[in-house]
């Protein structure tokens, strides 16, 4: 039974890698893929599974930016390590509002909202704004081209554009880059600056799930450890090329066959959905 439920985190491990940092809903695309692979585990161990396996992705970005987001590096001048630290508060604030709104709706969504129908409607609405938007901002110039342009009025605005992403099925990236998109970022600043801003709250979300898990009274074995530990490490490996080909992908191309993804994805689910009631 271990050995399967290891094979389930793997490919799990896969799915959150990929789907963490392109903006087509990792959270979503778990409960979507655990609707036809199922581990072998506890309904709550499911649930904190779902978020705390999001570690390893965040992993990778510390890794790939890690110089760019370490106020300490010896090789940068004065100012460029002050510019780390104002990139840094910015990060804080754009946190605020999905931390207050984490906080006293989680219970609630998770026990509303996380389930396959969501996730499909999700997929389509978000799809459709990506395409949009887009159309939109073709011939736009953006007003902020370096993250250090960004204000932290912009900040604040992409941070309650993540509050979006407490819904299952509409991506965390998805949300944020989309909210940074409409308020004049270029794509590359939409995208590094959602990046960031998944650290602290992933690390957040994951530390509040491990609470809550334990505090139903669960308790982690060792089968379920190592479940756990094999699906962060695979989300790292995976992660690490995602973000790769995402940041060379926008050098070319801009975000509508993520939508075109979502909206076919998103239409076949519903298909799925209505024709098994």
């Amino acid at each position: 039974m271990l050995f399967f439920n290891i094979v389930k985190a793997v490919i799990l491990g896969i799915v959150e890698g990929i789907t963490e940092w392109l903006p087509i809903s990792s959270t979503g695309h778990l409960i979507l893929v655990n609707e036809f692979i199922k581990l072998d585990v506890s309904a709550d161990f499911l649930n904190m599974f779902n978020v705390v396996i999001q570690l390893g992705a965040i992993l990778a970005v510390v890794v790939l930016y890690f110089h760019k987001l370490n106020p300490f590096a010896p090789s940068k001048s004065q100012k460029q390590k002050k510019d780390t630290w104002i990139l840094w508060f910015k990060v804080v604030v754009a946190c605020i509002p999905g931390v207050i709104m984490g906080f006293l709706f989680d219970d609630y969504l998770e026990e509303h909202l996380y389930n396959f129908l969501t996730v499909a409607i999700m997929l389509v609405v978000y799809g459709i704004a990506f395409i949009v938007i887009e159309n939109r901002n073709k011939n736009a110039k953006p007003r902020y081209e370096t993250l250090n342009q960004l204000t932290y009025q912009a900040a604040l605005y992409i941070g309650l554009f993540q509050v979006l992403a407490l819904i299952p099925g509409t991506s965390r990236s998805g949300a944020t880059i989309l909210g940074a998109i409409l308020i004049g970022s270029s794509r590359f600043v939409a995208t590094e600056f959602s990046f960031f801003l998944g650290i602290p709250m992933m690390i957040g979300a994951s530390g509040l799930k491990v609470i809550k898990f334990i505090g139903k009274g669960n308790s982690f074995d060792a089968g379920e450890i190592i479940v756990l530990v094999v699906g962060c490490i695979v989300a790292f490996l995976v992660s690490v090329i995602a973000i790769k080909f995402l940041m060379n992908y926008l050098k070319k191309n801009d975000f509508k066959a993520f939508g075109w993804y979502r909206i076919i994805l998103g239409a076949i689910l519903l298909g799925y959905w209505f024709l098994g009631k």
